[in-house]
């Protein structure tokens, strides 16, 4: 799985299994080019609509669970076509903090670049860990190009997953997504970061904190890779409990991969 990731060279590649519950859909695995994930979101969302065209979620069935490294992920289905679905994030946790200044620096940016002192530098993890760095403007967040050795000096194995760095907006944020360390120059769209992105933007106040509020991250644009990724805070006796992340899919190939031991697999 991880040679074929490497040979894909996508985002993330996701690999499916019978379930262990029979209950649930499938069990899936997912692998970036140079490691196996224990959650990501659109490879979550992909594999629903793959499980969905395929035939192997019923007709009318509009919630299911995919296993993942990270444990069960439940699956909304909003409409089958065109397609829409809603994953519900594993637990969110806040994490260690970090040098604002001497991350914007990482980044190529300054601390006059920063949304202000309010706004840490924050490790917040939904299954993968992200560097949470916000800075004032779409601009800002544009001109940003990582130095993966200034990150190691501010932030030594500081153990996440990519550093995702936004500015504020009406609707939610607007975004980008580094992460070398997880062999990839930037994500175009990063459906596990959006469950903490949303709790991020509730607990330092860019959002309205309270159930049912809705926020988009626009991610992707300035590599010419466009995306809007949905989420949708559920909080519970004043406590944010999950977000849910949604998103919709379409089929872009067909491939049929042949295995040196004569084995194939649909690789989606």
């Amino acid at each position: 799985m991880q040679t074929l990731a490497r040979e894909l060279n996508l985002s993330e590649s996701s690999f499916v299994f019978s379930a262990a519950d029979p209950k649930h859909a499938a069990k899936v695995r997912i692998f970036t080019p140079l490691a196996e994930m224990a959650f990501a979101g659109h490879p979550t969302i992909g594999t629903a609509y793959v499980l969905t065209a395929l035939g192997r979620i019923r007709d009318g069935s509009t919630e299911f669970v995919l296993e993942e490294n990270v444990g069960p992920i439940p699956i909304r289905l909003e409409r089958r076509d065109p397609f829409l679905a809603w994953l519900t994030t594993p637990p969110i946790r806040f994490e260690a903090t970090y040098d604002a200044a001497g991350c914007a620096e990482a980044l190529g940016l300054s601390a006059r670049d920063l949304l202000g002192e309010n706004y840490p530098a924050q490790v917040v993890s939904a299954g993968n860990p992200f560097l949470f760095v916000a800075v004032r403007d779409k601009a800002t967040v544009d001109r940003a190009d990582l130095d993966a050795r200034a990150l190691e000096r501010v932030a030594p194995s500081f153990g996440a997953n990519g550093v995702f760095f936004f500015a504020p907006t009406n609707e939610g944020a607007y975004a980008r997504m580094f992460a070398p360390m997880s062999g990839i120059r930037e994500d175009p769209a990063t459906g596990s970061a959006t469950g903490p992105l949303g709790a991020y933007l509730a607990r330092y106040g860019l959002i309205e904190n309270r159930d049912g509020t809705r926020f988009t991250s626009e991610q992707g644009t300035k590599i010419k890779r466009r995306s809007r990724l949905h989420g949708i805070l559920r909080i519970k006796d004043g406590k944010l409990k999950t977000v849910e992340v949604g998103g919709s899919a379409v089929k872009v190939i067909d491939a049929t991969v042949s295995l040196p031991q004569g084995v194939r697999r649909l690789v989606s």
